[in-house]
């Protein structure tokens, strides 16, 4: 027998199974009314609404329907009920620009468009059939019918439920497919390594519209865990909100640890969730200090992901394992600095290039209308993830670098990402990019762009002397420049192409 893997069995269990404990506690404080604490069984009877309004609006299968807002109850009903009744869920960035959204609702063809309302004047100009604005307006039309009765969609695991846009840092974003079981088995395998189960309550400082929030939004829902709303990021909030709802769960980019470690320095009294929180990271490889600082500091679990919007986005997990616990933090956080092992049924290997390529069932479908660079992605059955690294004598992955930001320093590769490592441990240092610059001798030399911790003061001269100690000469910047911030994606990626013009402008080749 062979049952379809959709993002409806999600919804059908928790409804099943947990029709009266709570689903999602919604933000209180955003521009429409909140929706309160809502159960499982209210999410599923929203979402039935929500599949009788598009077949309403005569949305036939496999139309898609776009969403730009922060987060919100309403967006994650929204996210799980267009996939689960057959239609194509658009989540998009709320921090693009009216173009670029316009750009991603016309090239996926989005018949429906959802609109933050405090982005509603901004977005005004953004061309859709239908739009209706989040809150009473969006609440009205589409989920008012608690009794509603849907069109029964003909399950297919191998349909597309979502396209994601990547962040786009060199050219226009590209729409990753992914299909149900696709995303079934990321949010399944996620949340078994992250060990989910129904006595979670996970805050959402992770966006969900990026990588639909890694897919826990599906693996939550399925196992009957409690969702807490945030809908801006704020280190002292977070912890307001893990000590309010008992938190045991969440993830997020560095950046987001980054600003918890800064709010916990001024918290009166002890931290709240310590020995009992674990947080998932992904999005750059974190700093050994900010590994330590949480277990320290927090008293809170470091674990690792590493994957990508074309792969769900679980392809390894860094989780400490029993016999690391007698070793001390520091040796602790080496080990988990690494990007981790495979995910079950992911395989992976490094090209003769250095680039690591991966196979499995959480890979894209493609690019949506994007043939060419679908088939590039995807050349010999492998995903090329653009990402250089190797697999050490343990297995575990070791990213070194984005491919085209390997500074080659008189013939000697140099990864960014070991040398931003290093002046991550200096207590000035709040933010760092490395990059490569054109120099007469050696080809190319890295350049450190720093932001200093505010208050802190260090010279260009301590910081290199700082990593002459500590890395291999070769490795260490050749100059600092300090900055009062560094230019990143909308979700928060460094833009290294950007950081690096400049210093190229006027050569054909932006390789010396």
């Amino acid at each position: 027998m062979k049952v379809p893997l959709t993002v409806r069995d999600f919804l059908d269990r928790a409804a099943l199974i947990y029709p009266d404990s709570p689903a999602v506690i919604d933000e209180p404080d955003q521009p429409a009314p909140s929706w309160g604490t809502l159960t499982y069984g209210q999410v599923e009877e929203r979402t039935r609404s929500l599949g009788a309004a598009l077949d309403g609006l005569g949305l036939g299968w496999g139309e898609r329907v776009a969403v730009v807002s922060h987060n919100a109850a309403r967006l994650l009903v929204m996210m799980l009920g267009v996939s689960a009744y057959g239609r194509i869920s658009v989540p998009i960035n709320f921090r693009l620009n009216a173009a670029e959204v316009d750009y991603i609702v016309s090239h996926c063809g989005a018949r429906l468009l959802l609109v933050d309302p405090e982005l509603a004047d901004e977005l005004a100009d953004v061309d859709c059939e239908h739009r209706l604005v989040v809150g009473p307006e969006a609440d009205g039309a589409l989920f008012g019918n608690t009794g509603a009765d849907p069109r029964p969609w003909v399950a297919d695991e191998d349909a597309t439920a979502t396209i994601n846009y990547t962040s786009g840092t060199t050219a226009r974003p590209k729409g990753v497919q992914m299909s149900h079981r696709s995303l079934w088995l990321n949010a399944v395998t996620f949340g078994w390594a992250a060990g989910v189960s129904d006595h979670d309550v996970y805050l959402h400082t992770l966006p969900m519209f990026h990588c639909n929030g890694w897919g826990m939004p599906y693996a939550l829902t399925g196992m009957g865990a409690a969702q807490v709303v945030i809908r801006k990021i704020d280190g002292a909030e977070i912890l307001r909100r893990v000590e309010r709802h008992g938190v045991t769960y969440m993830c997020g980019a560095p950046a987001v640890v980054a600003a918890i470690l800064a709010a916990a320095e001024d918290w009166p009294g002890p931290v709240p969730g310590a020995g009992r929180v674990r947080m998932t990271v992904a999005g750059a490889p974190p700093p050994t200090r900010t590994i330590e600082r949480m277990e320290a500091e927090l008293g809170w679990e470091f674990i690792q992901l590493y994957g990508l919007t074309e792969t769900a986005p679980y392809l390894t997990m860094n989780r400490s394992r029993p016999d690391w616990q007698h070793l001390g933090p520091a040796e602790r956080a080496r080990r988990l600095v690494r990007q981790g092992v495979p995910a079950l049924g992911v395989r992976l290997r490094v090209s003769p290039e250095g680039e690591v390529e991966a196979q499995g069932n959480h890979v894209m479908e493609g690019y949506w209308e994007q043939p060419d660079a679908t088939d590039e992605a995807l050349a010999e059955g492998w995903f090329h993830t653009g990402d250089g690294g190797y697999l050490d004598e343990d297995s575990y992955l070791v990213l070194t670098d984005r491919q085209k930001d390997v500074i080659i320093s008189g013939g000697e590769n140099v990864s960014s990402i070991e040398v931003e490592d290093c002046l991550f441990t200096h207590a000035a240092v709040a933010e760092v990019a490395v990059i490569g610059v054109p120099d007469e001798r050696w080809g190319e030399t890295p350049k450190a762009l720093v932001v200093l911790v505010e208050g802190s003061t260090v010279t260009e001269r301590e910081l290199i002397d700082y990593c002459r100690e500590r890395i291999a000469h070769y490795k260490c910047p050749s100059t600092v420049e300090f900055r009062d911030a560094l230019a990143r994606t909308a979700t928060g990626k460094l833009q290294k192409y950007k950081l690096r013009a400049p210093y190229w402008e006027g050569r054909a080749r932006r390789i010396n």
